[in-house]
């Protein structure tokens, strides 16, 4: 499966998904596509970069390799809006976060395309997601999983003015333990700001795999990039995205310590 994803192996009990940190678009959906949809522009931009400590932190991490706008592997395959009443992309999606069109007038992928999508690029990720976590369990007698995403500070289209530094989402304490919500806001983030179940309340993934009950906990970061890159030229900025890396290395320690304190190993 590395032509679909990319699946680094770890020795503690956390497994980081970066579902939107792919910008490859196949020959067959680009003939398609408009420039816009080309630019991949709403990528997750440089997440692999921004946590390549937590390889060295021994942390599973799964990337895939094709944009969102091929597919969003953050939705459920229904079409189910997780916002009810909110502005929100589709599983395939048709048009950017400023609302240009992603496809060329008569080429939107109808229903058999989105099922076809959905069999050759959603579902191999997310059978990764659940091998990795069952190992992880078999191993560790639980998991953590860790939904690693970042956004624009400002999209009208979904929040109003500038968004919190770190948006944690756990939908509303469902996906993991209040042990490890406190663990995580008992962190100094400052001098960013942080909030938990805001605007972000955790996506597809974090909803679907935190099963407290069945020692799987997961928690959602959606990081503002104007924390680590010039949001204008989407460039990664070197020396701001030192400063906030410190932060995110201490939430991937709390979330591994977590998990090494709370789990028994079979």
């Amino acid at each position: 499966m590395s032509e679909i994803f990319t699946l680094i192996k770890g020795r503690v009990p956390l497994l980081i998904s970066m579902p939107h940190n792919g910008e490859a678009i196949p020959e067959d959906i680009a003939a398609k596509m408009t420039p816009d949809g080309l630019s991949s522009r709403d990528t997750d931009w440089y997440k692999d970069r921004l946590y390549d400590f937590a390889v060295e932190l021994g942390a599973y991490i799964l990337m895939p390799k094709y944009s969102r706008y091929v597919i969003d592997l953050n939705r459920n395959p229904s079409g189910e809006n997780l916002y009810p009443g909110a502005n929100s992309t589709e599983l395939c999606p048709t048009t950017a976060f400023d609302l240009a069109p992603l496809y060329q007038d008569g080429y939107t992928p109808d229903e058999t395309e989105v099922s076809r999508r959905v069999e050759l690029y959603w579902q191999p990720y997310h059978s990764a997601i659940q091998a990795t976590l069952a190992e992880v369990k078999q191993q560790h007698g639980g998991a953590v999983l860790l939904e690693a995403h970042s956004i624009l500070s400002y999209v009208p289209r979904f929040f109003e003015g500038r968004l919190p530094d770190f948006n944690f989402g756990t939908s509303e304490g469902k996906t993991c333990s209040p042990a490890l919500i406190e663990a995580v806001e008992s962190i100094d983030f400052a001098p960013y700001s942080q909030v938990t179940n805001g605007r972000f309340k955790g996506g597809y993934i974090t909803r679907a795999y935190g099963e407290p009950s069945e020692n799987v906990h997961s928690i959602q970061l959606e990081l503002s990039q104007i924390t680590y890159m010039d949001e204008a030229t989407l460039s990664y900025q070197e020396e701001i995205a030192a400063q906030v890396k410190p932060k995110l290395e201490l939430l991937v320690e709390t979330l591994i310590g977590f998990g090494e304190q709370t789990f028994t190993r079979p």
